[in-house]
């Protein structure tokens, strides 16, 4: 956990001193803004407090072997966001979406922190790649999926 909260910070620290129109600009046809870049962020995050709070409630036990997700981080394997993982295009203020950020993380940090070890590590759900993920796994792939998009901000950034 204390290295997704060096990577939410590197992230906020990242779009800092950026104004709302910047963080809204879409400097490439088709692609994200960084606010929508930060609100995939925050659904992502509150899917995956939902789905492992899911499983922990559950009496169903599926063992994942660990995958590889520290490739979560490698850009040049492109990845389409499930549609319920796709932000709005509505105009958002960077403070909006900050709070969203902190309000998700709150729910994941506690999650986490309250459950059973053993069933973080008997308990999976799949992921689109890796498919079966333990709900161990997912806990440092929500800071090396921020990590990625981390790198797509500071890549928008420079078009901005």
């Amino acid at each position: 956990m204390i290295e997704n909260e060096k990577i939410r910070e590197e992230l906020l620290n990242a779009v800092n001193g950026l104004t709302d129109e910047q963080l809204n600009a879409h400097p490439e046809e088709g692609r994200w803004s960084v606010i929508q870049v930060l609100d995939h962020l925050y659904l992502m995050e509150r899917a995956i407090t939902k789905s492992i709070g899911d499983k922990l409630q559950s009496d169903e036990r599926i063992p994942a072997v660990d995958k590889p997700i520290e490739l979560t981080v490698n850009r040049e394997m492109k990845v389409e966001a499930p549609s319920y993982l796709v932000p709005s295009d509505s105009y958002q203020t960077l403070q909006e979406v900050k709070d969203k950020l902190a309000e998700s993380r709150s729910a994941f940090v506690q999650l986490v922190d309250n459950a059973d070890e053993s069933d973080l590590e008997q308990k999976s759900f799949p992921h689109p790649l890796f498919k079966d993920l333990s709900l161990k796994q997912w806990i440092p792939f929500v800071g090396l999926h921020e990590k990625r998009h981390l790198l797509q901000i500071e890549e928008i950034k420079s078009k901005l």
